[in-house]
């Protein structure tokens, strides 16, 4: 009877939660992660708010109570990292992150006593590590992914720096911020519940821009200013660490600090290699076979091993190895550059550059086609349609390519749509 009933107070939020294009397949696993995170009554309330950042009055609409009351809620979610509220021209406007990079996140962000951490770190390890389909869903469910890798920019060359865009240095992201946040992260503190931790810094996961002050004001995140930004970076590069951020040019909202062995982006790109789960940087690494000693120091540190040791085919010593780089797996991080004692490996530019979305409503709107989920985006069952929303998500549609238009017409099967992309303007 108690499975039955955590199964019927949770299923219409993880059914809301699965709306998003960064959505959540329904389950005991995630019932259960739901239940930590939220009384039953909350689960209710949160099931009933829009897809879309929302105002106060919208959710005290939705939930047919007087505004002062909901805002009082959606403040002491606020205050758990399950909702984000962030200021904007108009007032104060909420929303409900994803689970990932979202709410689960942020639940470990902050060490203390909120949550029983221990119990979900044991859920969200079963719900990630253990069951695919989430992991699956979220890193390899389309073409355009949630996150990117940041090329290490210490392992570029001169020649190559020059050719490197701002947004695709994490360094810039730091510099250009609004505002910035560092908490801790998430990856290594869950592990570190399970005794399966590395030594690398806990206090390492940066958030920037809105999503920084609403995590800045509730104390799961501390504010730091560009100084303290870029030597926690340094601190990262130093341990070898990938930085892995937001797949946008630009307002990127966050940058992971990934290690190869807890992080679960980077634990993805393991398991779901030919399935290309994160963006990679415009970069490969090249070996020099003849100066390369096949000191393995490269493959050592690469963290979704991309980098791997083979016969040198020296008849002169039929012992020698070289490194190899498979291309299909490899981010173009550059650790394994700055790892080589020999100076062996160089970054070289891709063949063909990957496409990075402008920003979240591009990346999203993406997402939401490729993975079958714009009608929810369009038609957000939770509100009242809004004129504004929905000519934002219609200007991104049409200045996709014609391919993704095509996309996103058989799945709304609309005549607007057509009319609308026949008759617009490239």
């Amino acid at each position: 009877m108690a499975h039955h009933t955590l199964k019927n107070g949770y299923s219409q939020l993880a059914e809301r939660i699965n709306l998003a294009p960064q959505g959540a397949p329904p389950g005991e696993l995630l019932y259960k992660i739901l239940s930590v995170l939220f009384s039953e009554k909350e689960a209710d309330q949160m099931a009933l708010l829009p897809l879309r950042p929302f105002s106060a009055a919208t959710a005290a609409l939705n939930w047919k109570t007087n505004e002062a009351e909901a805002r009082k809620t959606l403040e002491s979610l606020a205050s758990r990292g399950m909702i984000l509220d962030i200021e904007a021209e108009g007032g104060q406007i909420f929303c409900m992150p994803p689970p990932m990079a979202g709410f689960f996140e942020f639940s470990m962000m902050r060490i203390g006593t909120t949550y029983d951490q221990k119990l979900l770190a044991e859920l969200y390890y079963r719900y990630l590590n253990v069951e695919e389909d989430f992991i699956k869903n979220l890193f390899a469910g389309g073409e355009t992914q949630l996150g990117r890798v940041f090329v290490g920019e210490s392992s570029l060359s001169e020649e190559n720096r020059l050719h490197v865009l701002d947004y695709e240095r994490a360094s810039e992201v730091i510099r250009t911020a609004s505002r910035r946040g560092v908490g801790t992260c998430y990856c290594r503190h869950k592990m570190m519940h399970l005794d399966r931790a590395c030594d690398a810094p806990l206090d390492i996961c940066m958030t920037f821009g809105g999503v920084a002050d609403s995590l800045i004001k509730h104390g799961i995140a501390r504010s730091v200013d560009v100084k303290e930004g870029l030597a926690l970076l340094d601190t990262a590069i130093g341990h070898d660490l990938v930085q892995f951020g937001e797949n946008v040019r630009e307002s990127v909202s966050f940058i992971c600090n990934c290690c190869g062995c807890c992080c679960e982006a980077l634990l993805a790109a393991k398991r779901f290699a030919v399935l290309n789960p994160i963006s990679t940087t415009n970069f490969l690494p090249k070996v020099d076979a003849d100066a390369c000693t096949g000191c393995g120091k490269c493959a050592g540190v690469c963290p979704v091993e991309a980098m791997g040791m083979v016969s040198a085919s020296d008849p002169r010593d039929p012992k020698r190895r070289k490194a190899r780089v498979d291309k299909a797996v490899c981010l173009g991080c550059g650790v394994c550059v700055r790892a080589c004692p020999t100076k062996s490996i160089s970054l070289v530019s891709r063949e063909k550059r990957v496409i990075t979305p402008v920003d979240s409503a591009h990346r999203t709107v993406l997402m939401a086609i490729e993975r079958g989920k714009l009608q929810n985006l369009i038609f957000d069952n939770q509100a009242l349609a809004s004129h504004r929303a929905m000519a934002a998500i219609l200007g991104v549609i049409l200045k996709l390519p014609p391919t993704k238009q095509i996309m996103a017409s058989r799945q709304m099967k609309s005549r607007y749509l057509d009319y609308l992309f026949s008759h617009a303007k490239f």
